[in-house]
């Protein structure tokens, strides 16, 4: 007998921010083995809001302004300020999936009490194991985000996963690990098929077609291995979202009314 027919997955729109930029970085600190005609590139700071089914999930929650100071940033604007502009209200983010908890993407948590929040138990373990006892492997990490996690832990709003998991229909977690042993990537179902936000398992594009690897990581093996993931997931090149390009926002539709604001959901008006 066959069985109920299944159904098809809702799509969602996903709005990408850019609220932070660095300044000019040479070669060998985006690259672990620069190529001869690589050249000085900004690193932009992104996160995302996926919105359908009645849910606002985002997707990392950047930084605050005290923590870009103590590394010599400027927040452009808030993420909760760039939410607003978008004309989504902070208190009714459903979820939020972090990625890892770097300081720049696990940042702010404590902003969105009514969230649950999402996060690869490796990522946890890694965060708070003895492995931090090293100062190369800490200094990525602030202790402010990771004691907001364990406060969320021991609040009942934080969900741990163990490896690939669905958050919601049509919207998947992917454990990558490489950067952090817990790294993972979110694949989101969209009306142009399906979108990967790549999180740090691709910093920018160029780091993912040349299979070379951002600087900072645990384990490189990894990282090569999650390029292919990371390809047989989307839909094609131009639905593999990099977690720091700065040609995010240039290439793909604006959001009216914003600034720095574009939806990925839609088809890219340059090529990426």
């Amino acid at each position: 007998m066959a069985g109920p027919p299944m159904q098809a997955s809702p799509n969602y729109e996903i709005i990408a921010f850019q609220f932070a930029m660095t300044l000019p970085r040479q070669p060998w600190q985006n690259y672990l083995q620069p190529d001869a005609d690589a050249v000085p590139e900004a690193l932009a700071f992104l996160f995302f809001a996926i919105q359908g089914d009645g849910r606002t999930l985002l997707v990392d929650t950047g930084f605050s302004a005290a923590a870009a100071q103590r590394r010599g940033l400027r927040v452009e604007r808030s993420p909760q300020v760039c939410l607003r502009e978008a004309g989504i209200d902070p208190a009714q983010v459903t979820d939020v999936i972090v990625t890892h908890l770097h300081w720049d993407h696990a940042g702010c948590l404590d902003d969105y009490p009514q969230a649950t929040l999402h996060l690869q138990e490796q990522e946890l373990a890694f965060a708070t194991g003895s492995c931090m006892c090293e100062p190369l492997l800490r200094r990525p990490f602030d202790v402010d985000d990771v004691t907001s996690a364990v406060r969320a832990l021991y609040g009942g709003r934080l969900r741990l996963h163990e490896g690939d998991a669905q958050v919601a229909p049509g919207v998947a977690l992917h454990h990558i690990g490489g950067h952090t042993k817990g790294l993972q990537a979110v694949r989101v179902c969209t009306a142009r098929g399906p979108v990967v936000l790549a999180g740090d398992a691709a910093h920018q594009w160029q780091n993912l077609r040349r299979r070379n690897p951002f600087p900072v990581l645990v384990n490189v093996d990894d990282v090569l291995r999650g390029y292919g993931k990371l390809e047989a997931l989307a839909g094609g090149p131009d639905h593999i979202i990099p977690g720091h390009d700065a040609r995010v926002v240039q290439r793909f539709p604006p959001l009216p009314a914003t600034r720095d604001a574009v939806l990925l959901h839609l088809a890219p008006m340059l090529p990426v």
